[in-house]
């Protein structure tokens, strides 16, 4: 069994994702901030990688700033590059979003992309996973698009997916041998993003009006109907956004 370093073990994908691969019998190490390791300054990383045969990387910026996330995302990968070759790590995973590779104006996925290329190059093999959009993303994505009672949303196509699922793959790509390619992974439904959350509000009784409005932001930009959509091959997952609302109260 692998020893498997995951940076952002203590977050919602991370911990899901530690607790799947100790569960197969692997030595799954959580490394965040809360256990020493700052992957910024690089504090503790050396000591979190050493052994290690795959590093996984779920971890994200703590601010969406445009400036911010590309510096937390350049900085943080060259940093785990540089440790994971001085220990001789044999895989290194990253989950990202599905998208980046598509024409948009996202901030978050520019800095994304520029992650992925520092892991394309860095000569360690190595495997992307592009998630689709998480239903646990409906509130967030609902109150940065409120204005009054409404929330303004485009009708974009996306393929949600729970992160139960998304944890789910990223253990079983770790647990497995490099691929030295990106994999897709999205939920059972395709629906427009004003719906997912539309429908996500109805169930948990908010008031709020969704407006669909071709013209509206998603994190203040906009995008072509099928920007955050996966392509062909995509690994489709069976958790539907209706088996999931009961489950998964609202997040605080």
């Amino acid at each position: 069994m692998a020893r498997i370093v995951v940076i952002g073990g203590s977050g919602l994908i991370g911990s899901k994702v530690v607790a799947k691969l100790t569960e197969h019998g692997h030595a799954a190490l959580s490394a965040s901030p809360q256990s020493g390791v700052d992957t910024l300054t690089g504090e503790g990383l050396a000591d979190a990688l050493r052994g290690a045969d795959v590093v996984v990387d779920v971890s994200n910026s703590p601010s969406f700033a445009p400036d911010d996330v590309m510096a937390f995302f350049t900085t943080s990968t060259r940093n785990i590059v540089a440790g994971a070759r001085e220990a001789g790590v044999g895989h290194y995973v990253a989950l990202t979003v599905v998208g980046t590779d598509r024409p948009n104006t996202i901030e978050y996925f520019a800095a994304k992309a520029a992650q992925e290329e520092l892991i394309r190059t860095s000569g360690i093999p190595y495997t992307l996973v592009h998630a689709t959009q998480f239903f646990e993303f409906i509130g967030g994505i609902a109150a940065v698009s409120t204005n009054g009672d409404a929330l303004r949303l485009p009708g974009n196509l996306v393929q949600p997916i729970a992160a139960d699922d998304v944890a789910t793959a990223v253990a079983r790509t770790a647990a497995g041998s490099p691929l030295n390619a990106d994999v897709e992974i999205g939920g059972p439904e395709i629906m427009g993003l004003d719906e997912m959350v539309r429908r996500g509000l109805a169930f948990r009784n908010d008031p709020r009006e969704v407006v669909t409005d071709p013209e509206a932001e998603y994190f203040g930009a906009r995008m072509q109907e099928r920007t955050l959509m996966p392509v062909d091959g995509v690994q489709v997952f069976a958790t539907t956004l209706e088996e999931w609302l009961p489950a998964n109260p609202p997040r605080s």
